[in-house]
This record gives structure tokens, sequence and C-alpha cells, in this order.
């Protein structure tokens, strides 16, 4: 598959039977979404990744991470942000692909796969990767591990940065960082600890990226952990087409609707909206660099 294949496959749980939400307000002050999978359709009408980065940049979104979690999407995450001005790439096995390779006795081609689109200059992280105990029992973890333990070692040795998945497993996570030795930029994507992990993670070093789920009634835990993040750690992402924020529930998600979460993060932290932005943003170009190097000649 190809980056001129505008969708790989759609939602995994079915998708929604739902048309995209209006454009928020726009930021007065430009962030991007560092966690985003333009590659599954979604919605009544499924935007290709063109659309979804023009309303994005029309809101004061301008750029974003193209995350893969498999080979072939990880395959077409770095193809497109070859070319795109507006993308980035992470590349990576998603936790819960390791063991499925491993009984087929393919995870270490796979793993060689990822360690060589690592290398290409629009690929910026390793990820998502990391431990997920929610979807993957016992017989499982020994994969999960071995996979992390892989995808560490190949962000440090192409200093990029490494973005983890960790669901259930905050404990692992942790260890195995501690073990291994973590990157020297680690950022835990859709953050789900509450404000332990949270002072852990500030205390190393490593970045904490807040999603549309920490807008949800139910998330205290997560806004007690954005609280004592340190500024210059935080990143805000959508992980589209899932996690759409307070008020959208129930309709797709979009890089153009991260917006609706920065406002909430500034209104949680008391912080002044366009201060918050600017922080983030450069929070953002620290982690990843400039969106604006490593294109392929003749690139828009």
């Amino acid at each position: 598959m190809t980056a001129g294949a505008e969708h790989l496959r759609t939602r995994s749980d079915g998708g929604r039977a739902a048309e995209y939400p209006p454009p928020p307000e726009p930021l007065a002050v430009p962030v991007y979404d560092n966690h985003t999978h333009l590659e599954i359709a979604d919605g009544t009408l499924p935007l290709t990744a063109h659309e979804h980065l023009e309303r994005a940049a029309s809101v004061g979104v301008a750029g974003a991470v193209q995350v893969g979690t498999d080979v072939a999407t990880s395959r077409w995450s770095a193809e497109i942000a070859a070319r795109e001005p507006r993308l980035l790439a992470a590349v990576a096995l998603h936790p819960n692909e390791a063991p499925e390779l491993d009984a087929r006795g393919e995870l270490d081609a796979a793993i060689a796969v990822i360690d060589g689109l690592a290398a290409q200059p629009r690929v910026r992280a390793v990820g998502e990767t990391g431990l997920d105990f929610y979807r993957t029992g016992d017989d499982g973890r020994d994969a999960q591990f071995r996979s992390f333990e892989a995808h560490i070692d190949i962000a440090k040795r192409h200093g990029i940065a490494l973005q983890i998945h960790d669901r259930d497993a905050h404990d692992e996570v942790v260890s195995t960082l501690r073990r291994v030795g973590a990157p020297e930029t680690t950022i835990f994507h859709c953050f789900s600890g509450g404000e332990d992990l949270a002072r852990l993670a500030g205390d190393a070093g490593w970045y904490c990226s807040f999603a549309g789920n920490v807008t949800f009634k139910n998330a205290e835990n997560l806004r007690e952990a954005l609280r004592v993040v340190p500024r210059d750690r935080i990143l805000v992402e959508t992980d589209a087409p899932y996690l759409t924020p307070v008020p959208l529930r129930g309709r797709p998600n979009a890089p153009y609707l991260v917006p609706h979460t920065v406002r909430f993060l500034a209104e949680v932290l008391g912080a002044d909206l366009d201060e918050l932005c600017a922080r983030v943003a450069a929070n953002t170009e620290r982690a990843y660099g400039s969106w604006a190097d490593g294109l392929e000649a003749g690139s828009a």
C-alpha cells in the first residue's frame, strides 16, 4: 500500500455513522496534533489526509504527527510525511500486534522493517509502542516486552523520540524504561495515568500528551495529572479518529478539533490560552524537530 492510497482501513470498532463536527473557533497561536491516524477512514463522509490538514490549518493546527501501528501503516506514514510539509511520521508495531506477529514467527522481521523506516528524515518518532495489558493476556506479555525493548533501542540508535502506548501497565512501562534506559525524548501518548505517574514522568523529563479523553466527565484523574505536569512537558493530541473531546463525543475526531482540547487544558490549568499554545507548540517542536526539514525534493 502506498501513500497515494487515502485510507488503509476503517475503524476497528466499525466507525461512526455520523458527520464530522463543524470547525471550532481558530486558535490565535498555532499548535500541533502530536498523534493522529489519518490512514483510518471514519464518519459518513471520510476525509482525505489533505482535507484533514486543510481543516486543521484553518483553525490554527499547524501540523501533525502521523502514527503507524504495524508495518503497513508505518510505511504509509513514512511515505506521506516525506512529501507533506504538515506531517511528520512515527513508526512502530502496536503492543497488541506483537503477540500475533510472534505467534506467526514474524516479529523480528517486522521490527527490522520499523528499524529501516526510522532512519528516514521525516520519521521523528518510534511509536506507538509500549505495553497493553487490557487486550493482551499473560501469554502474550513476553512478546510485548520483547517488542517494546526493541523499539526503545531503535529510538535511541536513531536519536528520535519514543511514543509510548501504556494501557493498564503503568508500573511495567516505567520499570522497563528504567531497566533498559529511556530515550532522551520519551512521550506518554494519550496519557492515562494519574497524579503519581505524572509526577514521576515530570521528574524524569518525559512528556505527557493529553488527548480528548481529558475532557470526559469521569476523567478527573487525568485532570489531576495535568495540573502537576511541568508546563514544558505538556503536549496535545487527538488520537483521531478516536477520543473525540466533549462536547462532540459520538462524532468522528480529527486534527482540526485540537482547539477544543487545548482550550480545556487552559481552563483546567487557569492558564492564558495564547501562552499555553505557544508553550505546547515549543514543546512539540523540541520533541520532534522542525516540520520544515527533510522533505523530498519537489514537495509543496
